[in-house]
Parts: C-alpha cells; sequence; structure tokens
C-alpha cells in the first residue's frame, strides 16, 4: 500500500492520504413521472407521451448535465379512471422507491404550463372518466384534510421557466377531475414519506405551429418536464446540506 506511510516515520500516516484515497460520490436520484393515456376519441395524451419521453437516454444525459447527478425516470401512464390511476401509480411507486414523484395532466383551457399548488380533497366530475364513472360532490378522502400543498420547490422551477422563456403559471389547484384526485391521493401518500418530493404539473394541449394560440410544442413540454425534475432534484441537495425544511419553498411560491 504504497504511499500510506510516510518514509522518514514507517509509523506515522502521510499527509498525502487523505488526497490518495478520497472520491468523489456522484448523487443518485430515483425519479418516477406519470402521465394519462388517451380519453375520449384522442390518439393522444400530451401527459403520457411527455412521461414517457422523459425516460429516455438522452433525457438522462441532459438531466446529469443540469445537475451532476445520475437520475433515472420511470415512466408511468395510467388509466383516467377515478378508481384506478392511483392503484396503478402506487405500484410503480412501490416497485421504484423514488425519491421525486412527478405527476403530468393535460389541462386543455392552458395556455402553458401550469405549476399546481394545492390538490384539493372534493370530486365533482362534469364529465365520465373513461370507465363511464362520474362522481359528484364527494370527497377524495372521507377523513383527509380540506387540502394538500405540493412539495415541488414551485418558485425556483418557476423561475427556471422564465429563464427558458417557457410559458408558465402558478395554478391554485387542478379543478376536480381525475387530475386533482390523483394529486391528492398523491401527496396524502406523501403525507407519510417526508423524504419523498412530489407534485403535479398540468401541460398543455400539443401545438406545434407558432405560439398564436393555446399550448405548446411537444418538445418544449419535455424541455418543461426535464426542468422540473432537475430543480427539485437540485433543491433535494440543498436541503440535504443546508437543512433546511422542505416546505418552506413550495409554500412561498
Amino acid at each position: 500500500m504504497r504511499g500510506i506511510f510516510s518514509e522518514d516515520h514507517p509509523a506515522k500516516l502521510s499527509l498525502e492520504f487523505p488526497a490518495f484515497i478520497r472520491l468523489k460520490t456522484m448523487r443518485t436520484y430515483n425519479v418516477v413521472v406519470s402521465g394519462f393515456e388517451p380519453f375520449e376519441d384522442r390518439l393522444s395524451n400530451p401527459s403520457g407521451d411527455v412521461a414517457t419521453l422523459l425516460s429516455s437516454d438522452d433525457t438522462a444525459a441532459r438531466l446529469q448535465e443540469l445537475t451532476g447527478a445520475a437520475i433515472t425516470v420511470t415512466p408511468s401512464v395510467l388509466p383516467l379512471s377515478f378508481d384506478q390511476a392511483w392503484p396503478t401509480l402506487l405500484t410503480t411507486i412501490e416497485n421504484v422507491h423514488p425519491d421525486i414523484i412527478v405527476s403530468l395532466g393535460h389541462k386543455h383551457s392552458a395556455r402553458g404550463v401550469n405549476l399546481e399548488r394545492c390538490a384539493i380533497n372534493l370530486i365533482d366530475a362534469d364529465k365520465p372518466d373513461a370507465y363511464n364513472v362520474q362522481p359528484r360532490k364527494v370527497a377524495v378522502s372521507k377523513n383527509g384534510p380540506a387540502a394538500f400543498w405540493t412539495k415541488l420547490p414551485l418558485r425556483r422551477i418557476l423561475q427556471t421557466f422564465s429563464n427558458a422563456q417557457i410559458p408558465a403559471s402558478l395554478s391554485s389547484d387542478a379543478g376536480t377531475y381525475v387530475c386533482n384526485a390523483l394529486f391528492y391521493q398523491l401527496m396524502a401518500w406523501c403525507a407519510t414519506t417526508p423524504d419523498v418530493l412530489a407534485g403535479f404539473v398540468s401541460l398543455p394541449t400539443v401545438n406545434e405551429t407558432q405560439r398564436t394560440q393555446n399550448g405548446l410544442p411537444l418538445k418544449e413540454m419535455v424541455e418543461a418536464g426535464v426542468q422540473v425534475i432537475a430543480q427539485t432534484a437540485s433543491y433535494f441537495t440543498q436541503v440535504d446540506i443546508q437543512d433546511q425544511l422542505v416546505g418552506s419553498d413550495a409554500d412561498a411560491a
């Protein structure tokens, strides 16, 4: 073990020993990104498409470039179902044991990306889901709180979107349909798993033309997903180092 002991003082460790053994370990994160299957007569759903594209090797390389961490993204494409969406996502979560969970939905009326702040304990469906289920004015959870706040660092994500010129805004809630029900169930699960950061992001309709209407190109939505993951992973690191409260940045957003 040459270099460990000083030649002049064999019994003493050389001062060069720490540099000899010092290794820098790359941080690793497991991320689950969920989206929804196409619904009604639509051939695709941007949330499901983006979730799948975010699991590519190109995305992994870009995330490592942005964060210096090895980030593995596992997609979970869910049925648009009040009864089946959360159990399907939960199965993926239990298999992957993620550090970060980003659930994506499709908000037809959105002009850009909507960062959802709050999941509310209400289902009031104005149309049936994919399995013809249409609950009206019922709670997501009978004994649950009125709402849960996101655990994503929305303020820093929104600032990054602004720098990248990605149209985005904060949204007070994700409505009262399947998206909100899933968001609420996810955050209820997170309430018992404080070391996981999670939240919900609504995507607009795909619009590959110039921005004269609502919607964004699919490539831009994928970049938005990359930035959500990167900023959340970076915030995770900041929390580890500075021992900050996880909810502080999200609440301030």
